[in-house]
């Protein structure tokens, strides 16, 4: 008996091993194809460059990657298992799952129109012709000093691919590192939950959705969840369970790798509190703002076309792309693409409390909401904005919002310097000293 089982045991450790790596492997090689894909297709950058950079950690780093550029498709292979992204045009990269691929390419994608004008012949910020001089206020020596140690590529500052930052509404600095340029489009990650709820405050602002009614979904009817609103959607306090560890087979990989309908997925999470009782940080719950977008517009191609036409063209986001699941919603938690200007522009809008060149894209107070600190997030979150109410980054300015993504992208917003600031990069935790980068660049604003 005794040697049965010693014989049996590691066969049984193999198997358990495997199958533990077979409930991985979705994720292992959707998260290859999918920001193989989209960092080659979209992104503008090289296979070599992505797989150096953003895909050379845990399990990733060994796929077996293939590129067709004809038919603009990755296929990433682990072991047994293998996933693949294909490429729509305008709507960036879309993983495989559940959806056959016929469907997905099927679905009425609207290719809104970028606006007419050369915007090289057009000023700044809705387009690219910069001022001849810089606002007072500010110590070009010192911002340069700050922004050389952000693109020293070492620790404590190690991963940064770009900078850009914007002073009394003009561009005053930009900076590559090598082998990056203006031309390339940056991967958003949570940043787009800011972008998704700009969104929602544009279709609010029309009438078309109230932010403080329940959401009406069916399914939760008979339950505490029927209470929830968009505001608590937005907020992180729906109080469903949620489980946002990227370094396991927790909710956010499951529903962004393994889903075909993230807002489903989302939808059919229990309470584990009452609305506005708990904050938890939940790419699903953004993920189920962007379905209910979709409701409210009630027209699919009214629906792929809404970003473009109501956010993207009107402020000058000439290259942004926010890409959709297999259902045909938009990701809004996590899959913007865009341009260093182009996220300096969103920062803009939120910095002139959501007015462009004198038109109000966003409702009035949407900002104010905006920054107004979620119920239990001890001032750390607002709606789908991070707050630093907290004074998490000491020697910055408590006013200061901003966007923030996985991996080290940032929209910094800071209304009384009248400052945006934008980072992106890949840096692991502890690889880049956010906080000290930040403090430098508020410090050589001298009003």
């Amino acid at each position: 008996m005794k040697k049965r089982l010693f014989v049996l045991l590691p066969v049984l450790v193999i198997a358990a091993g495997l199958a533990y790596i077979g409930s991985l492997a979705p994720i292992i090689t959707g998260y290859a194809a999918k920001n193989l894909a989209s960092g080659i297709f979209v992104a503008g950058r090289t296979q070599e460059s992505l797989e150096k950079e953003d895909l050379n950690f845990s399990f990733i780093k060994y796929n077996r990657n293939t590129v067709d550029y004809d038919k603009k498709e990755v296929t990433s292979r682990f072991l047994f298992w293998k996933s693949k992204a294909i490429y729509i045009d305008g709507f960036g990269c879309t993983l495989l799952r559940d959806f056959p691929e016929e469907v997905i390419r099927s679905r009425p994608y609207v290719k809104v129109e970028l606006p007419a004008e050369d915007p090289d012949t057009i000023p700044w910020p809705s387009g690219n012709r910069l001022a001849d001089t810089i606002p007072q206020g500010i110590n070009m020596e010192k911002l340069s000093r700050a922004l050389d140690k952000a693109l020293a590529n070492e620790l404590p500052m190690k991963g940064t691919f770009a900078v850009a930052v914007a002073y009394r509404n003009q561009l005053v600095s930009e900076r590559y590192r090598e082998g990056f340029s203006p031309g390339n489009l940056f991967l958003s990650w949570s940043m787009a939950k800011s972008v998704t709820s700009a969104l929602a405050g544009i279709l609010a602002y029309e009438g078309a959705l109230d932010i403080n009614e329940p959401i009406g979904i069916a399914e939760w009817q008979d339950d505490g969840r029927k209470d929830i609103t968009l505001a608590h959607l937005l907020n992180m306090t729906s109080g469903l369970e949620w489980n946002e560890d990227y370094g396991s087979n927790s909710d956010v990989n499951k529903m962004l790798f393994k889903k075909g309908d993230m807002a489903l997925y989302t939808l059919q999470k229990q309470a584990e509190a009452s609305p506005d009782e708990l904050w938890k940080y939940a790419s699903g719950s953004t993920n189920l703002v962007s379905q209910l977008i979709r409701k409210a517009i009630g027209d699919d191609r009214k629906y792929l076309a809404f970003p473009r036409e109501a956010l993207f063209n009107r402020i000058g986001m000439r290259s942004a792309v926010f890409e959709t699941d297999p259902s045909g919603n938009f990701i809004g938690s996590s899959y913007v693409y865009a341009t260093m200007r182009d996220y300096v522009r969103f920062g803009l809008l939120y910095l002139n409390d959501g007015n462009w060149n004198g038109e109000q894209i966003l409702p009035e107070g949407w900002v104010d909401f905006t920054a107004l600190p979620a119920s239990d997030s001890d001032g750390q979150y607002g709606a789908s904005f991070w707050l630093n109410r907290d004074n998490d980054y000491t020697g910055v300015p408590a006013d200061m919002f901003y966007c923030r993504g996985h991996d080290g992208q940032y929209v910094y917003i800071i209304p009384s310097l009248e400052l945006v600031v934008v980072r992106t990069g890949f840096s692991k935790k502890g690889e880049f000293d956010f906080r000290e980068f930040l403090r430098s660049v508020v410090e050589s604003v001298d009003n």
